[in-house]
């Protein structure tokens, strides 16, 4: 089991926005983390990934918390989060090398995978271009380049679609795939619902801070009583306030 978290709760300044969630993430699993705007998808990210500390419970990777060892934890993480964060005074390229020390990645190795994903992305003849020379898409296809580079446990996926061209969904996805048959664990927050019912094994339904509904499709068809209903229809139905 790559990602455990235990009767989490958890928040800003002592108040409590989540409460008593508890889930695991297995090898090899991509888990889709749906809710709507406020239900706590983001304080769940910050919490796994070690940006907030618990008031209650705990959560593991492999079996290691970042309280035992903080820098061994996060070395287990690829995160790629809604908004791409890159420096200014970094090339493509140094972004990439960056990346590689920090996570003590064998260079040759990473290079491969790097070179692999730069074709894919069609981005060959920009590992020389500074951040400001990027478009939005192109910004976060960097992010998705160096989080797949590395290989990790666990992969948090925030909202990975927004600013991405048809092709460029069709390699990310395709990317997910190969790494979960690798037996990497996969979260991915996102509200592109048609893609994520298409892709994901299992499903965390998040309302108010609290898990709703958790399972695969068809449980959350039991759930909410709408057989046959599509993953839009049933969050339609949360949006509505209908079946609570």
């Amino acid at each position: 089991m790559s990602l455990i978290v235990n009767t989490l709760t958890g928040g800003y300044t002592r108040i409590p926005v989540l409460k008593d969630l508890s889930f695991e993430i297995g090898n090899g699993e991509l888990i889709g983390l749906i809710g709507l705007n406020g239900a706590g998808k983001s304080t769940t990210i910050k919490h796994i990934i070690g940006l907030m500390t618990p008031f209650e419970g705990s959560i593991s990777i492999d079996g290691l918390t970042i309280n035992q060892n903080p820098e061994d934890y996060r070395r287990k993480i690829g995160f790629i989060p809604e908004t791409p964060l890159l420096y200014d005074e970094l090339t493509l390229r140094e972004h990439i090398e960056m990346t590689i020390m920090a996570y003590s990645l064998d260079s040759l190795k990473a290079w491969e995978i790097a070179q692999t994903l730069l074709k894919m992305f069609r981005l060959t003849d920009r590992l020389d271009w500074f951040p400001n020379d990027f478009s939005k898409g192109m910004k976060q296809k960097v992010m998705i380049l160096c989080a797949f580079i590395i290989e990790p446990s666990l992969y948090i996926i925030d909202e990975p679609f927004l600013g991405l061209d048809p092709l460029a969904i069709r390699d990310l996805i395709q990317l997910m795939v190969d790494q979960k048959n690798r037996g990497a664990s996969i979260l991915m927050s996102t509200h592109v619902l048609a893609n994520a019912e298409r892709i994901c094994d299992r499903f965390i339904v998040m309302h108010e801070g609290k898990i709703y509904a958790m399972g695969t499709l068809e449980d959350l068809r039991t759930h909410f009583n709408m057989p046959e209903s599509s993953l839009e229809d049933m969050y339609g139905r949360l949006a509505d306030k209908e079946g609570f």
